[in-house]
């Protein structure tokens, strides 16, 4: 065992060794205290789920946070976000307050989607992220809507469609692919692999590991990216972006990063090693972050640490807030379902 941690903390200390920065100061120290946010989120989460006061399926995020934190950074604040269930990270990266992420999936009316999307189905137009859904690869051929909307109305904005490498066997991630690249749609998919589909690993699955290359079939521009770096992911959805914005259309990109966690909190994980976590968290985005940022004197190790600390307080008053906050009135269970007003329904 010992032998073991040695091994990862080696792993570690390379994996922190960085090359001359391609960022800002500024980008560094956003991208350090968005996934330290999203990081404690995640970790306080399956704390409160252990205590049943979260309830229902829940999805944690913890090792991916540079998937959304370097697609950020890569688009404007008017371009749509649109992914599946392990959707919490998101909406905090795009700048929902963490308390009414935390009332959402604590069934609180002041929650982000009232109280009635729970942890899976999250959404928050202000930010325009467009949930959080259920159904797996449901939610690409929506994507691929809402980029047509965008492109209908010549707004010069995208969307950004996040999914699963389960999402790609459903049929709808073809469908929508094909007609997204016959209309040269403003859309970016994203298949963050995490290298299983909930405990199934990709090499059980398909015959192309490389799922990048499904998009060949389509002509569509597809390329793997090292989403464990935040740089990378920056990069890949920049360019991404700059093509959807000129008219080229769509591009798929596999996001090839790691969860440190079961697919969900009901999850053992007994699929996998303890070595293979390890080496992964060997090469954590956040600290290789941190690393860039000490290298290059942007801040001491203190302030890092306090920065850390300012997230832990940021999301004990989240949980505060939801606790604090009153479930739904039971009248809220015939709003939000269409739009017209005096729907008729059947209160017998």
């Amino acid at each position: 065992m010992a032998a073991t941690k040695d091994k990862a903390k080696a792993k570690s200390a390379k994996a922190k060794v960085q090359a001359e920065p391609k960022f800002s100061k500024e980008t560094y120290m956003w991208w350090y205290e968005n996934m330290k946010l999203i990081r404690r989120f995640e970790e306080k989460t399956g704390q409160l789920y252990g205590q049943q006061k979260i309830k229902g399926f829940c999805h944690l995020y913890i090792g991916q946070e540079a998937c959304v934190a370097g697609a950020v950074t890569a688009l404007t604040k008017d371009d749509k976000w649109i992914t599946a269930y392990r959707d919490h990270a998101h909406p905090l990266a795009l700048g929902t307050d963490p308390g009414a992420v935390m009332a959402e999936m604590f069934a609180k009316a002041t929650g982000c989607s009232k109280g009635k999307g729970g942890s899976m189905h999250m959404f928050d137009k202000n930010v325009n992220f467009v949930g959080g859904h259920g159904i797996v690869g449901g939610q690409v051929p929506l994507g691929a809507g809402l980029a047509f909307a965008e492109k209908y109305n010549n707004t010069g904005n995208l969307c950004i469609c996040y999914m699963g490498d389960g999402a790609v066997r459903q049929g709808a991630f073809h469908e929508a692919l094909n007609m997204a690249m016959s209309w040269k749609l403003p859309v970016i998919f994203v298949i963050e692999n995490n290298g299983y589909a909930m405990g199934t690993s990709v090499s059980r699955t398909s015959n192309v590991q490389d799922l990048y290359k499904l998009g060949s079939a389509y002509d569509m521009p597809s390329f793997p990216v090292d989403a464990m770096s935040v740089e990378n992911v920056h990069t890949a959805v920049a360019e991404a972006a700059e093509r959807a914005r000129a008219g080229e259309g769509p591009t798929l990109l596999e996001f090839r990063t790691y969860r440190y966690k079961g697919h969900s909190m009901s999850d053992p994980a007994k699929y996998r090693t303890k070595e293979e976590l390890e080496d992964y968290k060997g090469r954590d985005s956040i600290e290789a972050v941190a690393a860039t940022i000490l290298k290059n004197g942007w801040a001491t190790q203190e302030e890092l640490d306090e920065i850390d600390e300012k997230m832990k307080q940021r999301v004990a008053e989240a949980v505060k807030f939801a606790e604090e906050s009153p479930y739904p009135d039971p009248s809220e269970l015939y709003t939000d379902i269409y739009v017209e007003e005096d729907y008729p329904y059947i209160m017998d």
